[in-house]
This record gives C-alpha cells, sequence and structure tokens, in this order.
C-alpha cells in the first residue's frame, strides 16, 4: 500500500540473467535511463546523466521476459522502487543501489514495432482440477 511505484522509460543495459529458483522463475537485468531535454539556445536535444536500475523479474513476467528482450532494446518498466544500502567498503564509503520489482514490462512503441503472441498455459491448476472432475 505503501510502496513507491515508478515506470522508467530506457534501455536494456545487459544481457538478462534467468534462473529457476525453490520459488519459481526469476530474471534479473540493468536497466539504463537517460533524461533528454530541449537546449534552446543550442536549439537541439541534450542527454542528461544516465542513472542505472536493477530490474527484477519474477514468475510469468520473468519467463516471458527472458524470451522477448535483448540488450539494446527500449523499454518501459512499472514496479516498485527499493533502495538498498550495500555495507561500506574498507575506505568506509556508503552505497546505495536502486532496484525495481517489475509488476510490467513492454517494448517502448515510440522507438520501434513490435508483435506481441499470447502465451497459452495448459498445466494450469484449473484446467487438473476439471480433468479430474471429469474423470
Amino acid at each position: 500500500m505503501y510502496d513507491t511505484q515508478v515506470t522508467l522509460v530506457g534501455c536494456v543495459a545487459t544481457q538478462i540473467d534467468y534462473k529457476e529458483t525453490v520459488n519459481g522463475p526469476a530474471a534479473r537485468f540493468r536497466f539504463a535511463v537517460t533524461p533528454r531535454y530541449f537546449d534552446r539556445r543550442k536549439d537541439t536535444w541534450i542527454d542528461g546523466s544516465t542513472s542505472f536500475y536493477t530490474v527484477w523479474a519474477r514468475r510469468t513476467l520473468a519467463v516471458n521476459l527472458a524470451g522477448s528482450v535483448s540488450v539494446g532494446e527500449p523499454l518501459v518498466v512499472h514496479g516498485r522502487l527499493r533502495v538498498r544500502e550495500d555495507p561500506p567498503d574498507g575506505e568506509g564509503n556508503r552505497w546505495f543501489s536502486a532496484d525495481i520489482d517489475a509488476t510490467a514490462i513492454g517494448h517502448d512503441l515510440n522507438r520501434g514495432t513490435a508483435a506481441f503472441r499470447r502465451v497459452v498455459r495448459t498445466d494450469t491448476p484449473l484446467m487438473d482440477t476439471q480433468k479430474a472432475a471429469v474423470v
């Protein structure tokens, strides 16, 4: 209820790291977000500083992400922002990182086209229950 929901527009910076875990499929990747603004004095677009986020996907989103996304592709990512503090290094420096627990990921159609293919699941528990009731 009190989570910080964010929507980011950027590009995939690393390959998708997909793993099967005891809690189900999980995937992660680094996501680069670079703000752009128009400089009227120079009459040109200027890139701002790039921010990097680690995006985490779970279950079906992880499976579909691994089969659909490659490095460099423009995406829109929506999810919960988590700021993590790493332990201080040997010099006493504190490091922070921003993670996104994704609830939705899609290609940015402002920058290209995409072809959607619906995944047909045949192993749903509801279907197994219905089969058992028929037998």
